[in-house]
């Protein structure tokens, strides 16, 4: 009797751990091994030319190409994850926000120009949030996939459905 109350109690408490089984990543983590979107910039002198240069202007318009249609890392697709960045919310319901994007950087997509997509998340909320504004520095749980948005803000590769959020809080130094 006591090893059948052992075995239903471990098998209650599995699922309560498996409730915070995430990979915890870095913003890194993010961008395919080997892409490199500057490779095809590297034989043009920017630093000689002007920014009116017709060259300067046609290489920003291929970086901008290179950055909106980044390539993602097919791995990582279902993937349960952690990292932190900045929230910058897409719509304001009420007081309510059921999608925004996760950044890198402060300041990223509000200044111009937006980070590569792989460097953008599309965060989808199961239930609305509430006091979260942009640029709020938070750290997100949930589940990737490979879908890509465009936003006024700039164009997201991945896809994050939120299981948790919470507050930004620096590592503590050992």
């Amino acid at each position: 009797m006591k090893r059948l109350l052992l075995l239903i109690a471990l098998c209650l408490a599995l699922p309560l751990q498996a409730a915070d089984d995430y990979r915890d990543i870095k913003w890194e983590v993010l961008v395919p091994k080997g892409w490199d979107p500057s490779k095809d910039l590297k034989a043009l002198d920017l630093g000689n030319l002007q920014d009116n240069d017709p060259r300067a202007m046609e290489a920003l318009e291929k970086i901008r190409q290179m950055w909106d249609n980044a390539p993602t890392d097919p791995a990582l697709a279902g993937a349960r994850v952690r990292l932190p960045g900045f929230a910058i919310p897409l719509e304001n319901k009420g007081g309510k926000v059921s999608e925004f994007l996760l950044v890198p950087y402060f300041g990223a997509c509000i200044h111009t120009p937006p980070p590569p997509a792989n460097q953008i998340i599309h965060v989808v909320t199961k239930k609305p949030l509430t006091k979260l504004l942009t640029m709020d520095t938070v750290k997100v749980s949930g589940t990737l996939s490979l879908h890509s948005a465009s936003t006024p803000w700039g164009n997201a590769g991945y896809r994050l459905t939120l299981d948790k959020i919470v507050p930004y809080e620096e590592p503590k130094k050992k």
